[in-house]
């Protein structure tokens, strides 16, 4: 049973993972009837969208930087095969880029929500080692400091639960809420590449699924520590 359940788990964390590359580079080929690339949708969209201020650039590689919306500098910052690239994936995650920039310029309560969240985390997340580390030590000298140490380290992490499950939706709404509809209601992609267009949003939002599916399972695994 306990393997039946091991096998579940790991397909359940690495078969979305495998299916988000898979699909990526599937649509990642170049298309010369695209008429710009990824960056430049994304500074025509931020017009479009009367999002002023708002920037676009290459993410940093040397940094380890991923396509992503900085809401503090106000920047769109994408990979250079996507700001450049003419891909189906360069213009879908560009718009999806741009959906996270009008949220913030709505000034939306969940995409705020998860800012606030993850500056928490931030700080839980130092917290964390120091408190896992603390509790074996304090456990021969007083087993109440150890267990509180041992609370605060689960509440550290659950921090980062949170900032998953805060994640979804904003997720969610940046690429069915903002640039599905955008892409459709603008004619930027015809009716066979907005079927991949779908595909390709669906299966970054399975990562993120994922990524909270293994947290909550990090903390449950804690909490039984904790119960004994």
């Amino acid at each position: 049973m306990w393997i039946i359940v091991f096998l579940l788990l790991l397909a359940l964390f690495t078969l979305p993972q495998w299916w988000v590359g898979h699909v990526l580079k599937r649509h990642g080929e170049e298309r010369n009837d695209f008429p710009g690339s990824g960056g430049e949708l994304a500074e025509h969209l931020i017009k479009v969208q009367g999002l002023e201020g708002v920037k676009v650039e290459e993410a940093s590689a040397e940094k380890g930087m991923g396509d992503h919306y900085d809401p503090m500098d106000k920047v769109v910052r994408l990979t250079p095969d996507k700001i450049q690239g003419r891909s189906l994936t360069a213009i879908v995650v560009a718009a999806h880029e741009v959906g996270h920039a009008i949220q913030d310029h709505n000034k939306e309560k969940t995409f705020n929500a998860r800012i606030q969240a993850a500056k928490f985390a931030m700080v839980a997340e130092r917290i964390a080692p120091v408190a896992f580390w603390l509790s074996p030590l304090l456990a021969a000298m007083n087993p109440a400091a150890s267990r509180v140490s041992l609370v605060v380290a689960i509440f550290s992490v659950l921090a980062s639960t949170l900032v998953h499950l805060i994640t979804l939706p904003v997720e969610w709404d940046a690429s069915f809420g903002k640039a599905l509809p955008i892409l459709k209601q603008g004619e930027y992609l015809n009716e066979e590449d907005m079927k991949g267009a779908r595909q390709i949003l669906l299966a970054a939002a399975l990562t993120y699924v994922a990524g909270s599916l293994a947290s909550l399972l990090n903390v449950w695994r804690w909490l039984r520590y904790l119960r004994r």
